[in-house]
């Protein structure tokens, strides 16, 4: 049983889609440490002035420095209507606007106020828009697992049955793959290689929303993801 576990973030890159669809069960690592430069609360958009950070405010900035876990965080107020507002007149002349604008008018149309609420289920709508379907959702939160990184990680693994751990190339850094051979659990790293598609505002940047991938290829957005792996710069992605 493959298994993914990872941070929520922000209306994320198709990476984290590509994750998704390899996994029978994802894990949203919603309990640990609130990373105040992350992607929990930002993104980046393709716009006419250039690749810009739609980025929603957080409240008690001082306790998330101290450790506030992502799911206790709360955002603040009036960023929604500005996110669309800027999302709308970024691709409105994107070939499949009119098909997946009511989306993102859905995702933040009364937005909830903490923001793992808002990650988590703004990313199993796009995954089901985006056709993804047999995958669990779970979170690390309603699990009630303690432990540190690594010995809560292969807990989190185990109380699950998974027998295979699919990871971000970055997660090297830290996993102890001698704790996993003897848990019994295999372990792969994910290569992101992915087609370029064309973009309303040259030139390509791929390390943006799979937004904007959906605006461009619509029902065929998938096929920039999972069905083709052709080279792409994922720079400092999880």
């Amino acid at each position: 049983m493959n298994c993914v576990i990872l941070q929520p973030s922000y209306l994320p890159w198709r990476g984290v889609f590509d994750l998704i669809h390899r996994a029978d069960v994802f894990v949203f690592y919603d309990d640990v440490q609130y990373d105040k430069h992350g992607w929990r609360n930002r993104n980046r958009f393709k716009t006419s002035a250039g690749t810009k950070w739609l980025t929603i405010p957080v409240h008690a900035a001082g306790n998330v420095d101290t450790g506030l876990p992502i799911h206790e965080v709360r955002t603040g107020g009036g960023w929604a209507r500005k996110h669309l507002a800027t999302i709308q007149q970024s691709y409105r002349k994107a070939p499949c606007y009119a098909e997946v604008a009511p989306l993102v008018e859905e995702l933040l149309t009364d937005p909830p106020e903490l923001l793992a609420e808002l990650t988590i289920a703004s990313t199993m709508r796009l995954a089901e828009a985006l056709g993804i379907t047999g995958t669990r959702f779970v979170r690390s939160s309603q699990l009630g697992i303690p432990g540190t990184r690594m010995d809560r990680l292969l807990a989190i693994l185990q109380h699950l049955g998974a027998t295979h751990y699919i990871s971000g190339p970055s997660a090297r850094s830290y996993i102890d793959a001698a704790a996993f051979e003897q848990a019994k659990i295999g372990l792969e790293y994910i290569v992101y290689d992915y087609p370029e598609y064309e973009q309303l505002h040259p030139p390509y940047d791929p390390q943006v929303s799979v937004l904007d991938l959906m605006f461009m290829k619509g029902r065929d957005a998938g096929a920039f993801i999972w069905g083709a792996n052709m080279g792409a710069n994922v720079g400092d992605r999880p």
